[in-house]
């Protein structure tokens, strides 16, 4: 039986019955099959008596030098459990080398053939006499054989070959279709296991983060039991209830009031960022005057004398009316204008507060639907500004722009960041600008209507 090499599949308009027959079962096996070796499994079974074969397979590519058993169909019962062992080395028998040479290789009698002669004592076994080995081709290049194993030993008619032809196209472009969709399968199953662990580990985060939150506000609580019955105390030394203090008593006493009051107010700081975190800060919305709570904060926080800087008010003669929570407003106020004295050496600090129409913070805005006016206030220095790299970072919590322990300039880094979530809480938020060595702009910015969430 003389060797022939790959044909192009015959039109669809010339093809014979039993070649529309077996492309229609390899699409059937295609369409129910689940994998490529299954594709393999269902076509042989239903290909091969088409073709009047005693039984078939499919070797596949399991090294670059081993082909591995993918599917068969009808081998002799007393080889069935050992069909998962069998390897054939590319190259060797036809099969193999159907493979390495990427062409049909047809045997018309193995027994008569010398160059099979490693191959007699194996098909008097099987109990054939010819084959026809035919490549698998995918992505350009041979992966495997599909090969049928006849009883006699009659020459293949050129109808025969154009069938096993047609088998061995569509099969070939029917298995790699099936290796893309498994190859998809496969890494669809892996996103979602991936998302599954995701979803985990984002469950986990959000209870740690949930557990630190309850840490957090847990220590605050008590932090602050005994530095008030701390700042008690020295309220009474002060008043003299244990008897009268001498100047250098009471300049002692002074200093352990000032550093505890600072003491509080970062322990209340963090208490309320957490109970932020936590959605447990309420806010309780009332109609006031957003002139009235900037000059609200002259007695809480001021320069150091000795400093030489300046305070300027620029504020309008009338009222400006805001619904908002003023406890809230008066605690970011105070934190923008303490940090603008911390930054600033000597120079000036001015205040200001203004009216703006058109609020984007609004849902109406944002869809579109119109806009609200907004209360602004902003707090301007002459200090030492900040690059316009470290703008946003600002606002991280126990985040400075200086972070080195030699740094200049103290603090925990948690004040903008509360400033910057209880003013969001008001439906807000703070902007900011800054020329380094030139001085900076922060705003708070409200609606003026805000109803309190």
């Amino acid at each position: 039986m003389p060797e022939s090499p790959v044909a192009t599949p015959i039109p669809v308009g010339e093809a014979s019955p039993r070649e529309l027959q077996a492309a229609y079962d390899i699409a059937h096996a295609f369409l129910t099959a689940g994998s490529p070796d299954e594709v393999y499994g269902l076509a042989l079974e239903r290909v091969s008596p088409l073709v009047g074969a005693a039984f078939a397979s499919v070797f596949v590519r399991d090294t670059p030098d081993e082909l591995r058993l993918a599917a068969q169909w009808n081998w002799p019962a007393q080889y069935a459990e050992h069909l998962d062992e069998l390897r054939v080395r590319v190259g060797n028998g036809p099969t193999g080398r159907a493979v390495a040479e990427n062409r049909v290789v047809e045997v018309f009698d193995v027994q008569s053939d010398p160059l099979l002669e490693d191959w007699w004592e194996v098909a008097r076994e099987l109990d054939f006499t010819a084959s026809v080995s035919l490549p698998l081709v995918t992505g350009g290049a041979p992966e495997g054989a599909i090969t049928f194993y006849f009883r006699t030993s009659e020459t293949l008619r050129e109808t025969d070959r154009s069938l096993l032809r047609l088998v061995a196209d569509q099969l070939s472009a029917t298995a790699e279709k099936a290796h893309l969709i498994a190859d998809l399968t496969d890494a669809n199953r892996r996103l979602r296991q991936q998302n599954v662990e995701l979803e985990a580990r984002y469950r986990e985060a959000e209870e740690a983060r949930r557990l630190k939150g309850e840490f957090m506000a847990n220590i605050s609580h008590e932090l602050r039991t005994p530095l008030t019955a701390i700042l008690g105390y020295t309220y009474l030394l002060r008043e003299g209830i244990s008897g009268e203090l001498c100047e250098e008593q009471r300049s002692s006493v002074d200093k352990i009031e000032e550093s505890g009051t600072e003491l509080l107010g970062l322990i209340n700081d963090l208490l309320d960022l957490t109970h932020l975190q936590l959605g447990r800060l309420p806010v309780q919305a009332e109609s006031t005057d957003a002139v009235a709570l900037l000059h609200g904060i002259q007695g809480n926080v001021s320069p150091d004398p000795a400093a030489g800087v300046e305070v300027i008010y620029d504020v309008p003669d009338v009222s400006v009316p805001v619904r908002t929570d003023p406890s809230l407003v008066l605690r970011i106020l105070r934190h923008l204008v303490s940090n603008a004295f911390k930054f600033t050496p000597s120079g000036r600090v001015t205040l200001r507060v203004r009216m703006v129409a058109g609020s984007p913070w609004t849902e109406e805005a944002q869809a579109g639907g119109g806009t609200r006016n907004r209360v602004v206030w902003e707090v301007e220095d002459t200090g030492i500004g900040i690059d316009a790299a470290q703008l946003e970072r600002i606002f991280d919590e126990f985040r400075q722009v200086d972070g080195s322990p030699t740094r200049r300039y103290g603090g925990t880094g948690i004040g903008l960041a509360l400033s910057r979530q209880l003013a969001r809480r008001l439906g807000g938020d703070i902007g900011v600008r800054s020329t380094p060595g030139q001085g900076s702009v922060f705003s708070l910015s409200v609606p003026a209507g805000f109803q309190g969430a």
